[in-house]
């Protein structure tokens, strides 16, 4: 018998919503339908806005979350018209929330959606803040993703490594045997995204081909390098407040080409990822990379020279598609919630135990 999930992702990058229907009930996990939905200009501004300190902070938080949930919601409905499935089909929606604030160090990382308000809209019952159980149980709240990706990828005879490249690059270390672990190593995405959209008023770079125009400044390559977080060790996480344009523009001296800067942060990129697995997972034989970062043909490249003593793919070898892997993570844990088990890894995350992660609002 079927047994549906709904799984929601608005990342870091702050694109859009990815919706996918997720089919549990066989042997494995089945991506049914999905759906992209972007965000619209104002969210997305107004949601960059709460990244900083400013006034009447909780009430923008309180209505932003209400805006984003009516978007959810939008997005549920559009994905289950197009797959022809009604809302009681659905057992629940796991809705991994937008970050707008991620300090495991103060003890709190705040998503914003109105559970209660995104199930009064769908009629289905939704599972949220996932992050909150593991953070207070002496965890980072991130990243989540690699359990999931323990249940998809692992192979008791590869050693294998998971790399997700959305606007925070994390990576999964799956070794045949022993404890999985995972950790955020640096920018993906986000760096990447907001120097074009600064320059050229583009979303993101296709390809990296705007990166490939221009070279790559070795000073400055080290000066981003230098940052503190490439140098802890894991368990760790990032966000928009640690790696942001602002940051980026105190590196800069002012005559640099832009395309060049682009290129010095594909660079980045690559460089945080090849060095995390090199330092932590460096007898792997099989990289696989999900993600947006996945499509940019510039930058797996670019992975591929830095790796060259594994096996580089995406996760579409494996029979996931790259670009819904997180949305599909989301449904996973949402119904780990439901089934009363754990959807954090301690060796990942650093909390001090297994938790049942989430918060249900019934439909």
């Amino acid at each position: 018998m079927p047994e549906l999930f709904v799984g929601l992702m608005s990342g870091t990058s702050l694109d859009g919503i990815d919706a996918a229907i997720v089919d549990f009930g066989g042997a494995g996990v089945r991506l049914l339908h999905s759906h992209y939905q972007p965000f619209q200009p104002q969210l997305r501004e107004n949601l960059l806005e709460l990244h900083d300190e400013g006034r009447n902070e909780l009430h923008r938080a309180a209505t932003l979350a209400n805006r984003l949930s009516h978007a959810y919601a939008a997005a549920v409905r559009t994905l289950l018209a197009q797959a022809g499935i009604n809302p009681p089909q659905i057992a629940a929606i796991g809705c991994h929330g937008q970050t707008v604030r991620h300090r495991p160090d103060a003890g709190y990382t705040l998503q914003l959606v109105n559970g209660a308000l995104l199930a009064e809209l769908t009629g289905i019952t939704v599972v949220c803040d996932f992050r909150s159980r593991d953070i207070a149980a002496g965890g980072q709240g991130a990243p989540l993703v690699p359990a999931f990706h323990h249940e998809l990828f692992h192979d008791a005879s590869r050693h294998r490594v998971i790399v997700n490249i959305g606007g925070i690059a994390n990576v999964t270390d799956l070794p045949p045997s022993g404890v999985v672990t995972g950790f955020d190593c640096g920018p993906g995405n986000l760096l990447l995204d907001a120097w074009i959209m600064a320059n050229m008023g583009k979303s993101y770079d296709e390809n990296g081909a705007w990166a490939a125009q221009g070279k790559v400044l070795p000073a400055l390559l080290d000066t981003f390098l230098s940052h503190e977080f490439f140098r802890l060790p894991p368990p760790k996480s990032t966000g928009r407040e640690t790696f942001n344009l602002a940051w980026l523009r105190r590196a800069l001296s002012g005559t640099e080409s832009a395309a060049d800067v682009q290129a010095t942060l594909l660079e980045l990129t690559a460089t945080g990822i090849a060095q995390a697995i090199g330092n932590h997972c460096s007898s792997a034989t099989e990289v696989y990379v999900c993600g947006g970062g996945a499509r940019n043909k510039a930058l797996i490249s670019r992975l591929r020279e830095l790796l060259s003593g594994a096996k580089l793919d995406v996760t579409d070898t494996l029979g996931v598609d790259a670009e819904w892997l997180e949305a599909l993570a989301f449904a996973w844990l949402a119904r780990q919630t439901l089934n009363g088990k754990p959807g954090n890894l301690p060796g990942v995350t650093g909390a001090k135990g297994p938790r049942i992660l989430g918060a249900i609002y019934p439909a």
